[in-house]
């Protein structure tokens, strides 16, 4: 499946390793690492993970408290949002 980053989630996944770089290099790869962890399991299996807000699903990290929230068609899988956890719910929803 063929998978697509919206240029604000490419916005929510620099700003979240540049806050992880700052404080651990370490912690910083290890973001990445998980996040493109998640994006081929998702891509692997979108429609398995539970539906969320507006029109969207999502797929929480293990070890980092952010999900990944995308939408699903039948060969395309768009990244919408890379969110921490204690950000307003749908901040991104009107990200299309």
């Amino acid at each position: 499946m063929r998978v697509e980053f919206h240029p604000d989630a490419e916005r929510d996944i620099a700003n979240a390793q540049q806050w992880y770089a700052e404080r651990s290099a370490i912690a910083a790869r290890a973001f990445l690492t998980e996040l493109m962890a998640s994006v081929d399991t998702v891509a692997q299996s979108p429609k398995s993970w539970p539906r969320y807000l507006a029109g969207t699903r999502r797929y929480v990290f293990a070890k980092f408290p952010f999900s990944l929230v995308y939408r699903v068609t039948d060969e395309l899988l768009t990244v919408v949002a890379v969110t921490h956890h204690r950000r307003k719910p749908g901040y991104w929803s009107e990200r299309h």
